[in-house]
């Protein structure tokens, strides 16, 4: 998966700009992305303060890292499995 460019603090920092008044496409703009992204951040970091996005995000990579020894386990047991279940 791509790291993104951006951290939870801009996240949430980008948020505030379109509902000062200025559009959801300028906004995009002038950072860079584009307005399905700003939309999914609005819908994901929507109202939340910085530590808790930060919070967030470093849950979410931890699940990551769990996820994948998980199955890196059960591809294990698999081959195990398999080696004994085959008579020599």
């Amino acid at each position: 998966m791509r790291k993104s460019r951006f951290t939870p603090e801009q996240f949430v920092g980008i948020l505030p700009e379109a509902e000062a008044g200025g559009t959801i496409a300028e906004v995009a703009r002038r950072h860079g992305t584009t307005q399905t992204t700003f939309h999914r951040w609005r819908h994901k970091y929507g109202g939340m303060p910085v530590p808790d996005a930060k919070r967030l995000h470093a849950v979410a990579e931890e699940n990551r890292q769990l996820k994948r020894l998980v199955a890196d386990q059960a591809l294990n047991l698999q081959v195990v499995k398999d080696l004994l279940g085959t008579k020599w």
